[in-house]
């Protein structure tokens, strides 16, 4: 298992891993595998384990090489500011409630960097008595250290969670106890080990996260970065549904197909927008950018950008200012708002909105 170390943490843009190299050390038979290689079980790598509590962190591989990634301004920062915060908060966190002090330690502070302390978290949430916590942190980590893609949306999908959920007191707190981030982190996991053709233990992923968490998202669904899945309970996203960036779904949102139909079946929701809970969108249609679906509602149609749309079936019942409004989260239609879409929509006749179809 690799880990980055304290000095290659602090930069996110410059210090994302490549694969993992064993390094030969040209030490004696003791230190030496086949060939002449270095063995993980070397006396080494012993030494190594033996320096955290957790042993299974560092099973004696090579610290990875970082090099520079990503050209976004926004990640330029001198330091990786989320796994700071993550830290400082569980450091004050175990000051507030010594009780917690090592299950803070095991899960945060043993450990170096923020994708080290996810793969540990998911391991430990969808271990089962034949599925292991070591076996699953295998698996996580593997994908995690290498996925350069993954690295960067589980920052901003904990961004997301933190800005936009103001029950979410800290990053802290959405790392270790919130499942919507959860499921979110052990989809990305599951999408990647799709596209490498490994789609059975993608699927068994998928059933352990539907079965620990109430979410079932379909690891061959694409989804973007900066998604909150607020509560997440009995959230259902398709095979062939997509997520654009910045995207909010509520509890029991449910992306679906509308039969036994194959091929391209599911939604596509765009950049911006927001899903009330208990919203139902089926069938292989359009979620404009920026749109608004109230809680409730039945989508069966394409639904224009910037739009808002409730009722079962859901007809337009407005259109919005806001550009995102997944980020600003306001996403309820009340009497107030329908009044004044009712005023300022031309052609009002006998004071009721024009059909969908004449606006």
């Amino acid at each position: 298992m690799a880990c980055l170390s304290n000095a290659s943490c602090i930069a996110l843009p410059e210090t994302l891993p490549k694969p993992v190299l064993l390094k030969e050390t040209g030490g004696d038979e003791e230190n030496s595998g086949v060939h002449g290689k270095p063995s993980i079980y070397s006396s080494k790598s012993k030494e190594c384990r033996l320096e955290k509590v957790f042993p299974f962190y560092a099973m004696g591989l090579a610290k990875p090489e970082t090099y520079s990634l990503m050209t976004d301004s926004s990640w330029c920062s001198p330091t990786d500011t989320i796994w700071d915060a993550v830290r400082l908060e569980a450091k004050l966190e175990a000051d507030k409630e010594p009780i917690l002090s090592s299950f803070l330690y095991a899960s945060i502070l043993s450990h170096d960097c923020l994708e080290q302390a996810l793969g540990f978290v998911l391991a430990n949430r969808l271990q089962n008595p034949t599925l292991l916590a070591t076996q699953l942190m295998d698996i996580f980590n593997d994908v995690i250290m290498r996925d350069r893609v993954i690295q960067r949306s589980i920052r901003r999908d904990v961004q997301a969670f933190k800005d936009r959920d103001p029950s979410c007191l800290s990053y802290c707190s959405a790392l270790l106890y919130l499942k919507g981030y959860h499921s979110l982190q052990s989809y990305r996991v599951a999408h990647a080990l799709w596209n490498q053709g490994r789609k059975i233990l993608a699927l068994a992923l998928q059933s352990r996260v539907s079965e620990v968490f109430g979410v079932d998202i379909h690891p061959a669904a694409k989804i973007g970065e900066g998604i909150l899945l607020d509560h997440g309970t009995g959230v259902v996203i398709g095979e062939t549904a997509v997520v654009g960036n910045r995207v909010s779904l509520m509890q029991g949102v449910t992306l679906g197909g509308t039969g036994k139909e194959v091929g391209n079946r599911h939604p596509k929701v765009g950049e911006g927008a927001l899903i009330g809970a208990s919203a139902t969108i089926l069938g292989n249609i359009i979620i404009g950018e920026g749109a608004m679906i109230a809680a409730g509602s039945l989508v069966l149609k394409n639904v224009p950008p910037h739009s808002m749309v409730a009722g079962t079936p859901a007809k337009v019942i407005g259109y919005l200012d806001e550009k995102n409004p997944s980020l600003t989260m306001k996403h309820d239609a009340t009497k107030s708002f329908c009044e004044h879409i009712a005023v300022s929509c031309e052609g009002k006749s006998n004071g009721k909105l024009k059909s969908e179809n004449e606006l």
